[in-house]
């Protein structure tokens, strides 16, 4: 069985390139106790850490924070809540087989999700699919970037050959943040308005 990452770790890999637009700075990372404290342009903190089973709560409020939009870019369908063996189901992962971190306000009590990135791996096709989610008052300040890079560190540390993942293709942040990382696209023809990103590890 593979070992959870120890997102306190400093990464051997190379940082993400520049932005292709200043305003989507890269945060400042520094590691804590508590998993990497995450400063970002604006003077506002979060933690980085592996997400927990007892993140069930933080993740439903989360949810009702999100716009429909927001729902339907992440889970690409509708969704009016997120039930609770759902939410436990994302909290409890294997750690064999997946990756989730999550990025922790703790200036609130109790702390806030504010964003969460996750991997599954398919060990048939030595691969992972990934899905990345920052709530909508904490976008554009680097976050995705930051969890990418995670994901992406997370699936070389395992020696994985691909990571991919299904986006919308209304979702231009997020194409535009795979195009800077390297990841190729491809529509989805039994998918209208979809594309699949692949990165070659």
């Amino acid at each position: 069985m593979i070992p959870a990452i120890d997102f306190a770790a400093p990464t051997r890999y190379a940082a993400l390139p520049p932005r292709s637009s200043e305003r989507f700075a890269r945060p400042r990372v520094a590691p804590s106790p508590r998993g990497e404290q995450v400063h970002t342009q604006d003077g506002r903190e979060l933690v980085l850490r592996p997400i927990e089973a007892g993140d069930v709560a933080a993740m439903q409020r989360c949810f009702t924070r999100l716009s429909p939009e927001d729902i339907r870019r992440r889970f690409l369908h509708a969704m009016s809540e997120l039930p609770a063996p759902m939410a436990q189901r994302l909290c409890r992962i294997d750690p064999a087989l997946e990756t989730a971190c999550v990025l922790m306000d703790e200036s609130e009590q109790p702390a806030e999700m504010r964003g969460v990135g996750r991997i599954y791996v398919d060990e048939a096709t030595d691969s992972a699919e990934f899905s990345v989610l920052v709530e909508q008052d904490w976008s554009r300040r680097g976050l995705g970037a930051l969890l990418m890079q995670r994901l992406v560190d997370d699936c070389r540390r395992r020696g994985l050959a691909e990571l991919w993942g299904y986006v919308l293709l209304e979702n231009r942040p997020m194409l535009q943040l795979c195009r800077e990382l390297g990841f190729t696209q491809r529509m989805m023809p039994d998918e209208p308005g979809t594309a699949q990103i692949t990165l070659k590890l």
